[in-house]
């Protein structure tokens, strides 16, 4: 059984095969309508909103998917099983809250 995925921010749709990982189909299908950063659920990159469908998802990382998010329908594509057509918005990444900050090493003089 296969289901359409449709993208509306980017007017893009792709189908997924049931059991199979919404990123990987995505990507399966050349599309870039999702963006791609590790594939494991660590970096956050492919966060998305499910606005109508079935879905599970595997288990997902509180620093990127708060509790009050995944029941508002955010989920990482790279974590998300499609059970139903789905309609998504990709591009939920914020740069600003969930990319890892770098600490800067101060130069101690003796």
């Amino acid at each position: 059984m296969n289901f359409q995925i449709l993208v509306t921010n980017r007017q893009q749709t792709f189908t997924v095969s049931q059991g199979e990982l919404l990123l990987h189909a995505m990507e399966k299908a050349c599309q870039q309508a999702i963006k791609v950063g590790c594939r494991g659920g660590g970096c956050g990159l492919c966060k998305v909103k499910i606005l109508q469908g079935h879905y599970q998802t595997k288990r997902m990382s509180k620093a990127h998917i708060s509790a009050a998010e995944q029941a508002s329908g955010f989920a990482l594509a790279c974590r998300v099983f499609p059970e139903s057509d789905l309609v998504i918005e990709s591009d939920h990444f914020d740069e600003h809250t969930n990319q890892p900050t770098q600490v800067k090493q101060a130069n101690l003089v003796k």
